[in-house]
C-alpha cells in the first residue's frame, strides 16, 4: 500500500481502492488471492484483486494463517446460513436474504432464497471465478429446488465483467411460486422481476407503516412495484382504501394479482410516471391521510448525488402538499450514496420550502436479513423515515 492508506485496512475496511495502491509484486491474475501489506511491510488482510475495477482489492480474512480456499467460503456460508436460520427467517414459504456481500464478509456476493429457491447475484470478479464451489456449497448446505444467476449490468461493467443470467441447478416452476410475508401471499416470478425478483429489505417497514394508519385512512402508495407497502396497509393497517402508483405496467399487473390473492378489496392499482401523477394530484388539489414513497434507486454514484437529492425533495415537496395536516409520510430511499444524514437535510429543505412541519416518529433500515458490518458502514443502504407531517 502507500504511505498513510493502511489505516482503514488494519480496521477491517473490505475495500482498497485503486488509488490506494503502491506496487503488486510477483505474476498475478484478476481474480487471485493477494496478500495486502502496509508501506513498513506489515500484513494487513487476505484478499482478491480486480485490477479492472477501481476496487482493486476485496479483503476477505485478517488473519495471516487463514486460506482463501473452499473451507474458507464454506465457512462464510455457514455463518450467513445460520444466523437467518436463528432469525426464523428460513422457511418453506418465506423470503429472505440468505447471504448478504460485506455485510456476511462474502463482499460481492448477494443469495437470495424464495421458498426452497436461491438466487445468486453476483457483483465482483473474484465470486464469479468461484461461482462452482459457491454453487456447490450452497447446494450441499440448502438442498435447494433450483439456484439461478444474475448479475446487475452497472455492476458488472465496472467489474470488466458479462454474466449471462441462467439456471445453474435444479428446475424452475413455470408459473410464479407463492411467498408469505406478514400473512400476506405474494406471487414470485423468479425468471423475471427487477434484481432477484421481489424486494425483502422493506418486509418490516410495510408491517410498521401501517400500524401508523388512523381508521379510515385515504392512502397513496407510490412506487409501489408489486403492492407490498399497500397491501399491508389494506389488511394491517386502518386504510379504508389504498391507491397504488407504479410505472411498470408488468408491475402494476403483479400488484393487482397480489390484491387477488389476499381478497383484498379496498386497494388498486394504475400504471403511470409517478412524477407526473404525484404533480397531477397536487394540481387537482388531492388530500390523503397517509402517503408513502419508495422510489429506485436515484444515483449509482456520488458524481450524481445532487441530481439524486433533488429528486427526491421533488417528490417529498408534492407529498407534503398532498398530506392533510397530520398525516403520515412513510418516505424511503435505496441508494447507498446518499447517505441518511443527506437525506434528513432534505427533508429539512422540504419543511421549510412547504412551510409544514414534519416530526419524525421513526428512522428506520432494512430487515434484519440485510445486516448492516460495523467496518463497512457502506452495507447501510436503506432508509425508511416515517414522519407526521403537520
Amino acid at each position: 500500500m502507500r504511505p498513510r492508506k493502511a489505516q482503514p485496512f488494519f480496521g477491517r475496511h473490505p475495500w482498497v481502492r485503486d488509488s490506494g495502491i503502491d506496487k503488486v509484486y510477483g505474476k498475478v491474475e484478476d481474480g487471485d488471492v493477494v496478500e495486502l501489506i502496509s508501506d513498513k511491510d506489515r500484513f494487513i488482510a487476505y484478499g482478491v484483486i480486480n485490477r479492472n475495477s477501481h476496487l482493486r482489492v476485496r479483503l476477505y480474512s485478517w488473519d495471516q494463517a487463514t486460506t482463501l480456499d473452499d473451507a474458507f467460503w464454506r465457512s462464510r456460508l455457514e455463518r450467513a446460513i445460520q444466523m437467518r436460520r436463528e432469525l426464523g427467517m428460513i422457511r418453506e414459504d418465506s423470503g429472505c436474504r440468505l447471504v448478504y456481500s460485506e455485510a456476511d464478509g462474502l463482499s460481492g456476493l448477494v443469495v437470495e432464497y424464495f421458498a426452497g429457491h436461491l438466487v445468486i447475484q453476483i457483483t465482483s470478479l473474484g465470486m464469479y471465478k468461484r461461482i462452482d464451489s459457491i454453487v456447490a456449497i450452497l447446494q450441499d448446505l440448502m438442498q435447494p429446488k433450483s439456484i439461478s444467476l444474475r448479475g446487475e449490468a452497472g455492476i458488472l461493467k465496472l467489474e470488466g465483467l458479462e454474466i449471462e443470467a441462467k439456471l445453474v441447478s435444479g428446475e424452475l416452476p413455470d408459473e410464479p411460486i407463492e411467498l408469505v410475508e406478514n400473512d400476506l401471499r405474494y406471487e414470485v416470478a423468479l425468471s423475471e422481476g427487477q434484481k432477484t425478483g421481489f424486494y425483502l429489505d422493506q418486509r418490516d417497514n410495510r408491517r410498521v407503516a401501517a400500524s401508523y394508519l388512523p381508521p379510515g385512512a385515504r392512502m397513496l402508495d407510490m412506487f409501489c412495484y408489486s403492492g407490498g407497502f399497500g397491501l399491508n396497509a389494506a389488511k394491517h393497517g386502518g386504510a379504508a382504501h389504498v391507491h397504488g402508483v407504479d410505472g411498470s405496467g408488468p408491475a402494476i399487473s403483479a400488484a393487482e394479482r397480489n390484491a387477488e390473492r389476499n381478497q383484498l378489496t379496498n386497494v388498486s392499482f394504475e400504471k403511470a410516471d409517478c412524477f407526473d401523477y404525484l404533480k397531477a394530484r397536487v394540481d387537482a388539489g388531492d388530500q390523503y391521510d397517509a402517503i408513502v414513497l419508495d422510489p429506485p434507486k436515484f444515483t449509482k454514484s456520488r458524481r450524481t448525488i445532487d441530481e439524486a437529492l433533488r429528486a427526491y425533495f421533488h417528490i417529498n415537496r408534492h407529498a407534503s402538499q398532498l398530506l392533510r395536516p397530520g398525516g403520515i409520510l412513510v418516505t424511503c430511499s435505496c441508494s447507498g450514496n446518499v447517505s441518511r444524514d443527506e437525506f434528513q437535510m432534505m427533508l429539512l429543505g422540504v419543511s421549510q420550502k412547504s412551510g409544514r412541519d414534519f416530526r419524525i416518529l421513526e428512522q428506520r433500515g432494512a430487515a434484519p436479513d440485510h445486516p448492516v458490518s460495523a467496518t463497512c458502514l457502506e452495507s447501510e443502504y436503506l432508509k425508511c423515515f416515517i414522519a407526521s407531517v403537520g
